[in-house]
């Protein structure tokens, strides 16, 4: 699979030979789509004809119709990274372009100008889809970092102290980097990192440490301890970028990798082993900060009937349309994995009980009323929950555990219905 497939650029370049292989470098090697202009006009509107649409620009300084960089500014006023393709330039152009925001310039004239180019339109696209925490008790450094992070197009939240920077963590899954000051006004690196490895795992988040001074044993402590990077000061501005892209781009594909192995091979919601290993620290997470949460169990009523009676390729067929139906409902929001066979769990991500159970029976009517098309026959299917309530820190196979018997609850009462304390508290009043 192409890294950056299916998102668009701008080649905004009135030389045929330099735009025909950059527009073919880019699209073979990452799957883009590229919209060539030779001339600003050009330019100009198939950016106001499609708002939005484009991740990044690469273009020339002097055009025809906008030799004084007009291409350039119309690009920026429009939020789009710009990568700054040229063939004259100096240092007092240099200054006053990079100024402007740009994000790297690349001079014609330098022998391997067009992979330079690939290169960094690859690294604009891999900082766009990477969610940096920033942590800097100092306001001017802190402000002087984020400056230097948003113009190489990293989405960027900020923190003060340690503190700050779990609480943010805790409240947000999409933090990929982390970049901390080594020492902090509550706490240092060392201690930092410690706890983001305890709550999110060992791969969980890429942790990157800077630091001033020539202590190199900090360095090999933090890295030790299972930081990142250790980035000295006082660092080059490239410097700074080149390690964070790095550590960016690793991350990347350790995502894709942890991806591809959460995956259940059929259906291709999650698998048991991703919600064993994600399912502790969701749950975690929501016992710290005080949040609902509970786990149900959905197994698909007389399955075995289903498979002997229709063989299993209509067994598969009936396990990818709940499977399909599931994701569908259920969502981002929760954490959804086949378990094995026939059945299915959901872990609740901060919903109180009585709503996980309107959740589930939600479900149950959903699928029941849906139909499976096999063999030009159409197939009712129905579901049996158990839903079990997480209200203290235990084992996660005990919560597991609860819902199963709850599960054995409803299979025992007749299938096709939800059990849960509720349910059982509800009859028991009726």
């Amino acid at each position: 699979m192409q890294k950056h497939a299916d998102r668009r650029m701008l080649l905004i370049e009135d030389s045929r030979m330099f735009s025909t292989v950059l527009k073919h470098g880019l699209e073979t090697l990452h799957g883009l789509s590229v919209t060539h202009c030779s001339t600003f006009a050009a330019a100009r509107m198939a950016i106001d004809d499609n708002p939005g649409e484009f991740a990044v620009a690469v273009l020339d300084l002097n055009l025809p119709d906008g030799p004084n960089c007009e291409a350039l500014d119309y690009v920026t006023s429009h939020g789009i990274a710009a990568i700054v393709f040229t063939g004259s330039f100096n240092d007092e152009t240099q200054s006053e372009v990079l100024k402007r925001g740009v994000v790297d310039c690349v001079i014609k004239s330098q022998p391997d100008s067009i992979s330079q180019v690939i290169s960094v339109v690859d690294r604009v696209l891999t900082n766009t889809s990477t969610h940096v925490l920033l942590v800097d008790s100092k306001k001017e450094s802190r402000s002087e970092l984020l400056t230097m992070l948003r113009q190489q197009q990293f989405q960027v939240s900020q923190a003060v102290d340690g503190a700050g920077a779990l609480a943010t963590l805790d409240s947000f899954e999409g933090i990929d980097v982390v970049v901390t000051d080594l020492v902090l006004s509550d706490m240092t690196a060392h201690t930092l990192l410690a706890e983001i490895r305890q709550r999110h795992g060992e791969d969980g988040v890429s942790v990157v440490a800077l630091a001033g001074g020539d202590d190199r044993q900090q360095a090999a402590r933090f890295l030790q301890n299972g930081g990142t990077e250790f980035i000295p000061k006082p660092f080059l501005v490239d410097e700074f970028n080149s390690r964070i892209y790095h550590v960016a781009n690793i991350r990347r594909r350790i995502q894709m990798l942890h991806n591809i192995a959460a995956r259940d091979y059929l259906t291709d919601i999650y698998n048991r082993r991703h919600f064993f290993q994600h399912g502790p620290r969701l749950v975690e997470q929501c016992l710290r900060r005080g949040q609902s949460t509970s786990i149900a169990i959905l197994d698909i009523d007389h399955f075995k009937r289903l498979n002997d009676t229709y063989g299993h390729e209509v067994g598969d067929l009936v396990l990818k349309a709940v499977a399909g139906r599931l994701r569908s409902l259920v969502g981002e929001a929760h954490l959804l994995a086949r378990l094995g066979g026939e059945e299915f769990g959901i872990l609740f991500n901060n919903l109180a009980v009585s709503d996980a159970n309107s959740f589930c029976e939600m479900l149950r009517e959903d699928l029941a009323q849906a139909k499976v098309t096999a063999d030009d026959e159409e197939l009712t299917v129905t579901v049996s929950i158990g839903l079990a309530t997480v209200e203290t820190q235990e084992s996660f196979d005990n919560y597991l555990n609860a819902a199963d018997q709850f599960l054995y609850m409803a299979k025992y009462n007749g299938r096709n219905r939800i059990v849960s304390e509720l349910t059982l508290l509800q009859s028991m009043s009726a």
